[in-house]
């Protein structure tokens, strides 16, 4: 036995099978769209093949990786466990409602499923602007149980931003109080703004923070807010149009950093 194991992955549509040793670090991965097995060592080739042969179709280039970079060689090394880039938006939100579901009925929703809607809405539009050059992150954990919305990295700099429910609502901000509809106001662009600083305590660069309202029926900012970004989900495409700051090489550096789940240990 050879002791791999085949795990398949999905972003944007596009498919790639895995191959792990039993560590749990990669030793190769097969592109379905180009048709290639690309080994990071050559001792393997067999063993490689013989795990990815029920999922082969059609003819196969084997081979090196085409001069990876050295942000994709610190993705390779990552064991599966540590890193974050699988995170779909809402993760731990999906985790714990499969763990509780909740009751089957009740005369309120459950506002999880709230904050899912929000963050699977905000994720949604930030995973758009892939094709512009942007790396974007789901549910990045913090210690004590926090966790970054989504981690935003591209041309035009790194941003957490965090997803706010508001569907049909009216959102009135005075910083650093949010209120939603009849809710209570909350010192909600306080978090928004601590996420920021821990991203960029733990990256070592500077970490813009936003926050994305979902949906809202009307958004209304008495002042604009210090430091926070204040966008509604339909306005976050509009993130591609800022540039200048990141060469594409440090998008995928700081992508690398981010994904590893021990960057976010003690921040």
């Amino acid at each position: 036995m050879s002791g791999l194991r085949v795990i398949p992955t999905w972003r944007h549509g596009q498919e790639r099978l895995y191959v792990c040793g039993a560590d749990g670090r990669n030793v190769a991965w097969y592109d379905r769209d180009t048709g290639r097995v690309n080994l990071l060592s050559e001792d393997r080739r067999q063993d490689v093949l013989a795990a990815l042969h029920p999922f082969l179709t059609g003819p196969v280039t084997v081979g090196p990786p085409p001069v990876p970079t050295p942000a994709e060689l610190a993705r390779l090394t990552l064991h599966p466990d540590d890193d974050l880039a699988p995170n779909r938006p809402g993760e731990a939100l999906l985790i714990a409602l499969d763990r509780d579901p909740g009751p089957g009925h009740r005369l309120r929703p459950d506002p999880r499923r709230r904050a899912l809607f929000a963050e699977q809405a905000v994720g949604e539009a930030l995973d758009q602007l892939e094709g512009m050059g942007w790396r974007t992150l789901h549910s990045v954990p913090l210690p004590g149980g926090d966790r970054v919305h989504h981690l935003v990295i591209g041309p035009g700099g790194l941003f957490t931003v965090y997803s706010l429910h508001a569907r049909r609502q009216r959102v009135l901000v005075a910083d650093p109080v949010v209120t939603v509809g009849r809710g209570e106001p909350y010192p909600l662009l306080r978090r928004v703004r601590a996420d920021a600083d821990r991203a960029s305590y733990a990256l070592t660069a500077e970490v813009h923070p936003v926050l994305a309202v979902t949906e809202p029926a009307r958004l209304e900012v008495t002042v604009p807010p210090r430091e926070v970004r204040v966008l509604t989900d339909a306005d976050l495409p509009g993130l591609a149009r800022r540039g200048g700051v990141l060469k594409p090489a440090d998008v995928e550096a700081l992508h690398a950093v981010a994904r590893d789940r021990h960057t976010w240990v003690g921040v």
